[in-house]
């Protein structure tokens, strides 16, 4: 909330211009539910010839959206026609391939910071590259900040989904201009379902219900407007917050809902806006999983926070509230409204207990720590501030190279005001804790003092993540096991304003030195404290000696 006031105060949003949402009348439009995106073709599988995958093809456009009854249609950014995007729905294992045409305009319509890195004059104003955030996806279809398209080309991407059932979502990811194609509509929900999930009988259907919230700074005229600073040399803020909150692209929409379970697969994809969300005067909720799938049980919750880029998977009980209307609320925000039919139906769905087997990995497993920073500094020539990871620009050499079927510690040293969703490609990770330290101390002597004792994760955070909150000072550490494919990924903060800004580094996974050399983290109990202390030779991987012992 202070950042908010920050921003007012410093001119950053032209209020003379703001649409007031409070003179709209609220729920008059259906909550849209983005369709299942439908396959055009098969293609060989790039892992296996002999087998044939579905070929997606989607059109990346410019889109004219009613976000609200009473608004005229809202210029936009969006894949096949709508924003968000269609959903992709696939099963673990069940490989695909899309197509990502770029079909945008030459001309970017919010204004472009060129005094960023990526972004400089030289370079096309309108160019897109689509990540998978959350999916194991190998280095050449990830979605690498600077293999971006212009509008008339495309790019052809594998998505192998070997990885349990969970709720991602796919966004542009292109380097210097990431902030403004996402606010522009550049983003959609990504599916992926299992035998494991099948068995439970959650809510499903249409009792299954994606959620896709966001803030957005809407005109008078209902238009979507970007603020900038009042720095004639670097337009760039350093956060957006705004004042309309959508949902699944629309203003203050209703959903019917039925006197019975429903499953909301919720994702926060602002900019920068944390959501604290609430059903109604903070009714309890299950909460049954984040951002990597399903919790090991349920948790009871009254209110559930998500910063950019987290998602959870919320189960809620609307029996008790036959006839009445419940609101989706974030603070002091109403976004949407729920209304529950009076008349009772029969509901067989379950939220059992437990939902599925999470090993906690244990810290002795890690076979190396990182202690990495989260930094601030204030760009002399710009007179701006400058974001950073471990205090090093984007365009310096990769200096983070784990290797392929090991687990590391990393210790991330937030020394900045602000709380960093810090999110790393390819990997999902387990929160240790979190931990407060003498921020003066660590700048002044770079040693580390700790002045309070260890936080444990809250147990909506207990499961498997792509994501992680840094709070200011506190050092919050996470044990990442690195599975999947050897190749170059990135790890940034999801405030992308901060990412944009070159709060990310480019980091490189190495290939084990042989198969089976290092075994995978997945089957930790094989592992022995022998055999981890094996695998470090003055921190490097020892040589083939663990296939030996083994």
């Amino acid at each position: 909330m202070s950042l908010e006031k920050a921003a007012a105060a410093a001119g950053m949003v032209q209020s003379s211009t703001a649409l007031d949402p409070n003179k709209l009348t609220p729920y008059v439009d259906a909550l849209p539910i983005p369709p299942i995106v439908k396959n055009s073709e098969m293609r060989p599988d790039p892992d296996d010839a002999h087998k044939m995958l579905s070929l997606y093809r989607v059109t990346i456009e410019e889109i004219q959206q009613k976000v609200h009854r009473d608004l005229p249609p809202t210029r936009m950014w969006g894949f096949d026609g709508s924003s968000p995007g269609p959903t992709f729905e696939t099963r673990s294992g069940q490989g695909l391939i899309v197509e990502w045409v770029n079909k945008l305009p030459l001309k970017h319509f919010l204004p472009v910071d060129h005094t960023l890195h990526g972004a400089e004059p030289d370079k096309p104003e309108v160019r897109c590259v689509i990540h998978l955030h959350g999916g194991r996806t190998p280095p050449g279809s990830d979605g690498y900040p600077e293999d971006w398209v212009v509008p008339g080309k495309s790019l052809t991407y594998h998505y192998p989904n070997r990885q349990d059932a969970a709720m991602l979502f796919y966004h542009d990811h292109t380097m210097g201009i990431n902030r403004l194609n996402v606010y522009a509509g550049l983003q959609g929900m990504f599916l992926v379902r299992d035998e494991m999930e099948d068995k439970l009988n959650l809510p499903k259907g249409k009792y299954e219900v994606p959620l896709l919230l966001c803030d957005r700074f809407l005109r008078s005229d209902g238009q979507l407007e970007y603020p900038v600073s009042g720095n004639p040399r670097s337009p760039w803020v350093p956060e957006v917050y705004s004042n309309v909150m959508l949902a699944n692209g629309k203003l203050s929409p209703y959903l019917d809902v039925e006197p019975r379970k429903y499953r909301f697969r919720v994702m926060n994809g602002s900019n920068a806006r944390f959501f604290r969300l609430s059903f109604g005067n903070l009714l309890e909720m299950d909460v049954i999983g984040s951002d990597q799938g399903l919790l090991a049980s349920p948790v009871k919750a009254n209110r559930v926070l998500l910063a950019p880029a987290e998602r959870t998977d919320i189960v809620f009980d609307f029996r008790a509230y036959a006839g009445e209307k419940i609101l989706l609320r974030s603070d002091s925000f109403d976004i949407m409204q729920f209304r529950v039919a009076s008349k009772s139906v029969a509901d067989n769905s379950t939220v059992p207990a437990p939902l599925r087997s999470i090993e906690r990995i244990p810290q002795s497993h890690a076979i190396r720590t990182r202690r990495l920073t989260l930094d601030e500094s204030m760009n002399k020539v710009q007179q701006s501030m400058g974001m950073l990871l471990n205090n090093t620009p984007w365009h310096m050499p990769v200096t983070e190279k784990p290797r392929l079927n090991t687990a590391e510690i990393w210790e991330l040293v937030n020394l900045t005001e602000d709380t960093h969703p810090i999110h790393l490609h390819l990997v999902k990770f387990q929160l240790l804790g979190r931990r407060s330290f003498n921020v003066f101390h660590f700048q002044d002597k770079g040693e580390l003092i700790y002045t309070g004792t260890a936080i444990a994760p809250t147990p909506e955070e207990a499961g498997w993540k792509d994501t992680v909150r840094c709070e200011t000072g506190q050092v919050t550490r996470i044990i990442v096991p690195f599975e999947g494919y050897p190749g170059r990924y990135v790890w940034h903060c999801h405030i992308l304003e901060h990412e944009d800004n070159e709060m990310m580094r480019p980091y490189e996974v190495l290939p084990g030195d042989k198969e089976g050399a290092i075994l995978a983290v997945s089957h930790w109990p094989l592992q022995t404290e022998l055999q981890r202390s094996l695998m470090l030779v003055d921190n490097q991987p020892a040589r083939n000696l663990l296939v030996d012992l083994v």
